[in-house]
């Protein structure tokens, strides 16, 4: 019979995959940052999507 696993040991073996911050030691969180770029035509915009890692070490400098 298969063992029963739980969502919690389960949320923890995913994290120990991840990459931690060589600062603070905590595992990243991955955020989509979109930032809006002025185009070469005069008056027009386009965005640029980002994937930013984010810990507690520069949290407050990406959510602002």
């Amino acid at each position: 019979m298969a063992k029963k696993q739980d969502f919690a040991s389960k949320t923890m073996k995913l994290a120990k995959h991840g990459k931690s911050c060589p600062v603070c030691g905590e595992f990243y969180t991955y955020v989509k940052t979109v930032d809006m770029v002025a185009s070469e035509k005069p008056g027009a915009y386009h965005f640029v999507e980002h994937v930013v890692p984010v810990c507690k070490c520069n949290e407050k400098a990406i959510y602002g």
